[in-house]
């Protein structure tokens, strides 16, 4: 069986050199791996073509320029190159254990369209696992909506049989949650899905990572997280999966965490947040909450105090 790994990258000349090299190592050797480029201005290119040098296995492609930037054209473009009868999305900074396909390949039979994988939290620099996601529940598409359950990009192995039936792979109008969306949108079609509680995967932490991104408040990929929400609070009223109340609190409880950092480290768009909450506040008839909400955030504009009201 054939598995294609696609990775999409973009700058990662310094880091994608240990992540092509986990693949090299990997026990399982019916693979090609793909990486697609969505415009590195970096060695990116010259890095990867000395792996094609050294195996045919990998291949280098760019992203087309008549098509959107981004992670999720890379993806889908990598999708349209493969040829394997398994999928296996990847990012340009994480690392497998050497065992990762191996071990997913024999999990699945063919009843099954997904195998996924633990990933564990790695800090590079000091060694350390700091955490590890959470695969498996009795209420799965409810407790991944609100994060209890994480898949990440990298944990499934999806058959391509599944993906094949899919009207759409990943969403290029996102940046941020793309996973989550992806995810999501293959779990309403309810797939039989196999779970490896062990972690295999590396994800890595470092500066210019998404999660940083989020952590200093930039506006571009917090606006994809809340279109990411609200389209699938959307889904929900259509597919009657779950309740979609339950994604529209976790919508509030995100815009409450936002307003608060916003507040504290006096961005620009405290404001903005603070309508977005109200709204979402309004829609959820929670109007003891605005009240505070509005008292908490007029006393913390004028006298830098009222944080626990938020």
């Amino acid at each position: 069986m054939l598995i294609s790994i696609i990775i999409p990258t973009y700058n990662r000349a310094y880091l994608i050199g240990e992540t092509l090299d986990s693949i090299l190592a990997q026990t399982y050797t019916n693979w090609e791996c793909i990486v697609v480029d969505d415009g590195s201005t970096d060695n990116t290119a010259k890095v990867v073509r000395k792996y094609i040098k050294e195996d045919k296995r990998f291949q280098y492609y760019s992203r087309l320029n008549d098509r959107t930037k981004g992670a999720n054209t890379c993806r889908n473009y990598g999708f349209e190159l493969s040829k394997g009868e398994y999928i296996k999305w990847f990012d340009s900074d994480d690392i497998m254990h050497p065992s990762l396909l191996e071990k997913q390949l024999n999990s699945i039979d063919k009843n099954i369209d997904c195998s996924v994988c633990k990933v564990a939290y790695y800090d590079f620099e000091n060694d350390d696992i700091l955490k590890e996601n959470t695969i498996s529940s009795d209420h799965l598409i409810e407790d991944y909506l609100v994060g209890e359950v994480t898949f990440y990009i990298s944990g499934p192995l999806w058959s391509r049989l599944f993906l094949n039936n899919q009207k759409e792979l990943f969403d290029e109008k996102i940046s941020n949650l793309d996973d989550w969306d992806f995810n999501l949108r293959m779990l309403y079609q309810e797939p039989f899905i196999v779970c490896i509680d062990e972690p295999l995967i590396q994800y890595r932490i470092h500066e210019t990572s998404l999660s940083q991104e989020i952590d200093k408040l930039n506006f571009r990929e917090l606006e994809s997280e809340f279109r990411a929400i609200k389209k699938h609070i959307f889904l929900l009223k259509k597919n009657k999966k779950v309740d979609q109340k339950i994604l529209k609190r976790h919508l509030k409880n995100r815009y409450q965490f936002i307003l608060r950092k916003a507040l504290i480290e006096n961005n620009k768009y405290k404001f903005y947040y603070f309508k977005k909450l109200l709204i979402i506040q309004c829609q959820l008839l929670d109007f003891l909450e605005m009240i505070k909400i509005t008292i908490g955030f007029t006393v913390y504009i004028f006298l830098k105090k009222g944080y626990k009201l938020l």
